[in-house]
């Protein structure tokens, strides 16, 4: 069985589209927070979106480094 050769060239795309979705869903817990009385609730949904933020760090520095790669010629 052969291995798929590492096809990179879209991946600053497929970051992004990742980073957005994650925007939209931190935007989409505040909403259920506000919304919310259940205590438990609010705690787990801001304890998800902590988390959803450390992966925000994470995604737009490896956009970075694809997009440094991209830039000197590693497609």
């Amino acid at each position: 069985m052969k291995n798929k050769p590492d096809d990179r060239r879209d991946n600053v795309d497929k970051i992004q589209y990742n980073i957005d979705k994650t925007i939209e869903n931190c935007h989409r817990a505040d909403e259920m927070i506000a919304k919310t009385s259940d205590e438990k609730t609010k705690k787990e949904l801001k304890e998800k979106n902590e988390r959803r933020m450390e992966s925000l760090d994470s995604m737009r520095s490896e956009i970075k480094d694809e997009a440094r790669d991209k830039k000197n010629g590693y497609n």
